[in-house]
């Protein structure tokens, strides 16, 4: 277990995408610190086996990280429990679909505060740690949204677009201290997310469930597959490797093929 002794602070990890990189990361031997949202007794349940499955410690924290009070309380709480961050994982993230004419502004803001916003400050205030211990590795959930933009989702493509800068930034800023930035870009990830959203557009289109996925939700992947959040999972363990110590800055794409076309 190559990251025994390291400590992975993974937002947005108490469910999807998160969750399985957090669970990957703690296979490896990991201390976790979990952040999200979801039913107390329930985030408990998920925390308490990670622990128990990889012989781990995982807190969980609760944090509004549309607030940048939020955000520094969590990377405080961290500091606190484990002394430093060595895997950053800015995952947490938020959607709204509205025309531009009437996208509500508050809606663009908790977009923008949490998918950018939140992870420039966790980046910010974890970095130090990160210079102090001489290695760190930080992973931005970005989205083929940030190579490519769709109708629609105006705050979305803008903050994705931005993570997608703000890490070629800290990856070129960091290039000399063995601390290397990267986004994983995915498309449409099989999560109960998606998957819920299935039968209302079945409803609203008049589709099967087949002519929904096939048709709808994978209809710019060309592999016609879902990416599953354990694919991830363990492209992030990668990043995490020695093997990937000159993958710095990228922008890597799991999205059967989305944003080749």
């Amino acid at each position: 277990m190559f990251l025994t002794g390291k400590t992975a602070l993974v937002t947005g990890s108490t469910s999807g995408i998160g969750h399985s990189i957090a669970d990957a990361l703690a296979q490896e031997g990991a201390n976790i610190v979990m952040t999200g949202i979801g039913d107390e007794a329930e985030i408990e349940k998920t925390r308490a086996k990670m622990a128990q499955d990889h012989g781990v410690e995982v807190a969980f924290v609760p944090a509004d990280l549309t607030a940048r009070e939020g955000t520094e309380a969590l990377i405080e709480a961290a500091r606190t429990r484990f002394d430093a961050v060595d895997i950053l994982v800015n995952n947490a993230g938020m959607q709204h679909v509205a025309p531009i004419d009437e996208f509500p502004p508050e809606k663009w803001d908790s977009i923008i505060a949490l998918n950018l916003t939140a992870a420039f400050d966790a980046c910010r205030l974890c970095v130090p740690m990160m210079k102090a211990r001489g290695w760190g590795r930080i992973i931005n959930t970005a989205s083929a949204h940030s190579l490519a933009a769709s109708p629609y989702k105006s705050a979305y493509v803008a903050a994705k677009h931005a993570l997608a800068g703000l890490t070629k930034t800290v990856a070129l800023e960091l290039a000399q201290d063995n601390i290397t930035a990267n986004c994983i870009s995915p498309g449409y990830v099989w999560t109960p997310l998606v998957e819920n959203q299935i039968p209302d557009t079945m409803k609203a289109r008049k589709l099967s469930r087949e002519e929904v996925i096939e048709n709808v939700l994978l209809s710019g992947q060309p592999t016609k597959k879902f990416t599953q959040p354990e694919d991830i999972g363990a492209l992030a363990v990668f990043l995490c490797r020695d093997a990937a110590q000159n993958m710095t800055g990228g922008n890597i794409s799991m999205d059967g093929g989305w944003t080749a076309q």
